[in-house]
């Protein structure tokens, strides 16, 4: 599968698939506040530039997202990645509890506004279901 490297920090790692139009970012561990808006912010430019329609979230190494940046990402960042097309989204589930409590309703909310949404343990499924929707 064809695969360009978009981003590259000690925080996240961020792919492109063209093929599939797949956006991935995978964390490398807890990650919040700018760097964690740094990553959202460069995906949501390829959904812009290149007409991406899926995300899979690799988020095993992270936790709870801080409030601020939940409440961001709601109100700010997902209205402007749904206007750019997003429909489906893939999330490989935190290690953590706290992490998975905190992505289940942030699932939940998108999954209102529309969004399909599926929640896996590995993220070669998540990618497979992401290629077959």
């Amino acid at each position: 599968m064809n695969r360009e490297t978009i981003l590259e920090t000690d925080y996240a790692t961020l792919w492109y698939y063209p093929d599939s139009r797949i956006v991935h970012h995978q964390f490398h561990r807890f990650i919040h506040g700018e760097k964690f808006r740094e990553v959202l912010e460069t995906g949501l430019k390829v959904f812009r530039e290149r007409g991406a329609s899926k995300w899979l979230s690799d988020d095993r190494k992270n936790s709870a997202l801080p409030q601020a940046d939940a409440e961001w990402g709601l109100g700010d960042w997902n209205p402007r990645v749904f206007k750019e097309g997003w429909k489906y989204w893939a999330v490989v589930m935190p290690d953590k509890v706290a992490g998975q409590m905190n992505l289940n309703r942030l699932m939940k909310e998108n999954i209102d506004l529309g969004l399909t949404v599926k929640a896996f343990e590995d993220p070669d499924e998540a990618m497979a279901w992401l290629e077959s929707v």
